[in-house]
């Protein structure tokens, strides 16, 4: 008898790679940490970065320089992987990290069409404590 050889499941799918040329750059700055995040024009991210996953630990994590490195890579794997030209930057927070990410991409020959501010506004505040009796 002929023996039947059965298909074997261990297929490989091919990695599909996008090609973005025009992106969106979130860049989240806190006192304590500075986030960026590289998404597609429909917001679908691709990749994200922080002052903290470069080695920056504690206080260090605040600092520009933290924000510049941590932009420095994220924008080096985007133009590499993705083959980014074309980014709008939306910034969030006041952190130290805010213009020195923004520099950090421009030097680097991505051109930012549009810098928006996102940060929330607080408009009502809280309730105000009572009137003290004397």
């Amino acid at each position: 008898m002929a023996e039947i050889k059965s298909k074997n499941s261990t297929t490989k799918k091919r990695k599909i790679t996008k090609n973005v040329p025009i992106g969106q750059v979130h860049l989240f700055a806190s006192f304590n940490n500075t986030l960026i995040t590289f998404t597609d024009d429909k917001g679908n991210v691709l990749l994200s970065n922080s002052a903290g996953a470069c080695g920056f630990k504690g206080s260090k994590k605040g600092t520009a320089y933290a924000a510049q490195v941590a932009s420095e890579k994220v924008i080096q794997e985007a133009k590499n992987k993705y083959g980014l030209i074309k980014a709008d930057v939306y910034i969030k927070g006041i952190g130290l990290g805010r213009d020195s990410a923004v520099r950090i991409m421009s030097s680097m020959g991505v051109d930012v069409s549009s810098i928006y501010d996102v940060t929330g506004v607080k408009h009502g505040g809280v309730r105000p404590r009572k009137v003290r009796k004397n």
